[in-house]
């Protein structure tokens, strides 16, 4: 028993003490929480603009007549279309390739993580935001446009609130989804938590304590977020009493 025990010592002092090679893991989850926290960011951003235009061009398609402002507003919202098919519809890792290998060749791979899994959780983000959009009654805009708010105001401090109240678990689920995605970042060579194992089983050719350490922090930072988002979600249904 002994013996096993100090082989347990022995390859935790090899895979993070020795070298200090625990700093590499503490990298790793920065790079991962900085890359998650601002392509979040981007891409809720990109997900409520499209998800405007595209719920919109379905309330008011019907009713714009002929002319200039419904073939712009057409165009957009093909684009928009475009765009959430073209991204949900390809692997987030040929995206992230695509973006670092030919379009964003001499750009800091940080920048190129963040920018590929912004975009990348735009086009969910959008599809999220819709039905949400969808799923409030239009008597709430004529209620808004009757407290003399136009359009966007309507959309903006009516509309939407609402709607994030309703999809809330869904973009929950998106930024967790997003979080444990970005464990790919290490294609383009950023040193996320994935890659930092990898260079620490590559050095010790040990794989026990690193892969357990990875899948235990991805799984503590998952239980945290769900449990941030349930506090949210109560909060919310408080406030509505």
């Amino acid at each position: 028993m002994a013996e096993f025990w100090e082989g347990i010592s022995s390859q935790f002092n090899t895979a993070f003490i020795v070298d200090d090679r625990w700093r590499l893991i503490l990298e790793g989850v920065g790079n991962t929480m900085v890359i998650t926290f601002f392509a979040l960011i981007l891409g809720s951003v990109l997900g409520v603009v499209i998800s405007i235009v595209r719920s919109s061009w379905d309330r008011t398609s019907q009713t714009i007549s002929r002319g200039p402002v419904r073939l712009i507003f057409a165009f957009f919202n093909w684009l928009c279309k475009l765009y959430i098919t073209v991204i949900r519809g390809t692997p987030i890792m040929i995206q992230i390739m695509i973006i670092f290998f030919i379009i964003l060749t001499s750009t800091d791979k940080m920048i190129v993580a963040i920018i590929a899994f912004g975009i990348n959780s735009g086009a969910y983000v959008a599809e999220i935001m819709r039905s949400g959009i969808m799923s409030v009654d239009m008597g709430q805009f004529e209620a808004g446009r009757t407290l003399g708010f136009n359009y966007i105001q309507t959309m903006w401090y009516v509309v939407l609130p609402q709607a994030f109240k309703n999809i809330l678990p869904a973009l929950g689920n998106e930024f967790i989804v997003l979080f444990k995605e970005t464990a790919i970042a290490g294609t383009v060579g950023v040193i996320d938590l994935t890659r930092a194992v990898n260079m620490i089983r590559g050095v010790t050719f040990q794989s026990v304590f690193p892969l357990l350490t990875a899948a235990l922090i991805y799984l503590l930072c998952v239980m945290l977020f769900t449990w941030l988002v349930g506090k949210l979600e109560r909060r919310l249904r408080s406030s509505e009493r």
